[in-house]
């Protein structure tokens, strides 16, 4: 088994290397400073390319692709703003590495971190015996990302402090970052070409720890979609479970009929006005995320339970199983609407496999 086989998620650097390398070869157009593809290679490469024999990596509108990556070529910052689980991470980690070559330079938000987690911090034995100095820094995504002219990704910025998200200012601004322990010579660090930051923050989070308006105001904002069309949403979310599954060591994906019940439930309860494109109206909308990438984990799911308990693929009845848990969270209100999702839309759809999963409706909690 390879390495990258070993790995339970490798990054889009390593996952898709060999596209990479073919686009970065036939890749003769002019590219902004610091990049290693040119903007009509990257929107290939995030977008696919069927001559070329690259696959389309997510569902999303040519325009507002071709937008993120005009803003980041002038140097502004990138903010990704939607609901939970539109693949805004996803997103970022393809234009880091379509950029740069690499997604690797991640700072993740959250209330605990710090401006020494994501500028540079200090081996603090050298630093004790031989003072400040290069060689006892310790850089951090912010610190490398602008040493090297790389993408850098703030992911979750809205989950960061106030004072953590301020210090990104300079950067932005200035494009340079102060070291004041250290002399003269090294106390500023320059920003070299290609370097920039992609933040996200969802919407549910935005008012944690909402963005000075002074931070606002370097950044370009692009609001990531739900997926809105059912055909393409049902051909992700199979796409996407068949890959986890084959890297589960499993022989079987999820059936076609049981990913229609899967993607139909979601859309139905996340609110769509139209979950399968036939005029079903939508139920009362859950207060737990719906969101595409929270099917692909259902899905994966199902697939697991089904072989490693009894060696088949998937059925509706494991589909109510695995649903449960993502739907019925801290919220009474919402297992209140599940249950009446089954009695009130489940109930009257046609086919074998809606009434097997309406039959299997006593798995609920």
């Amino acid at each position: 088994m390879s390495e990258q086989q070993k790995m339970q998620r490798p990054p889009a650097e390593i996952q898709y290397a060999e596209q990479l390398a073919l686009l970065a070869e036939q890749d003769n157009q002019p590219r902004p400073p610091g990049w290693v593809l040119s903007l009509n290679a990257a929107r290939r490469f995030i977008l696919g390319d069927e001559k070329l024999g690259i696959e389309r990596k997510i569902v999303a509108d040519v325009a507002s692709i071709e937008r993120m990556l005009v803003t980041l070529a002038t140097g502004r910052g990138l903010m990704l703003v939607g609901e939970p689980g539109t693949a805004k991470s996803m997103l970022s980690e393809l234009l880091a590495t379509a950029i740069s070559g690499t997604s690797s330079l991640t700072i993740q938000g959250g209330a605990s971190i710090t401006e020494d987690q994501i500028k540079y911090s200090w081996n603090y034995a050298m630093l004790i015996n031989e003072g400040p100095s290069l060689k006892a820094l310790v850089p951090a995504p912010l610190y490398q990302g602008m040493l090297d002219g790389k993408v850098v990704r703030f992911e979750e910025i809205t989950r960061a402090p106030l004072e953590v998200q301020d210090c990104l200012l300079g950067m932005l601004s200035d494009r340079v970052m102060t070291i004041p322990e250290l002399n003269d010579d090294h106390n500023l660090l320059y920003a070299q070409e290609g370097f920039n930051i992609i933040g996200t923050a969802n919407t549910r989070d935005r008012g944690v720890n909402e963005m000075s308006a002074a931070l606002k105001r370097r950044f370009d904002f692009e609001t990531v979609f739900p997926i809105m069309d059912f055909q393409q949403e049902l051909e992700l979310v199979a796409a996407a479970s068949k890959r986890l599954l084959e890297k589960s060591a499993i022989p079987h994906s999820v059936p076609a009929a049981v990913l229609e019940l899967l993607v139909t439930t979601f859309r139905d309860l996340r609110g769509n006005e139209k979950s399968t494109g036939k005029g079903d109206s939508a139920m009362d909308r859950l207060t737990a995320v719906m969101s595409t990438a929270e099917a692909v984990n259902v899905a994966h799911a199902v697939g697991l339970r089904a072989w490693f308990l009894e060696q088949r693929s998937g059925e509706p009845a494991d589909l109510v199983e695995c649903i449960a848990g993502t739907v019925v969270k801290d919220n009474a209100d919402d297992r209140a609407k599940l249950r009446r999702y089954f009695e009130q839309k489940v109930a009257k759809k046609p086919g074998n496999h809606w009434r097997a999963y309406y039959e299997a409706r006593h798995r609920l909690p």
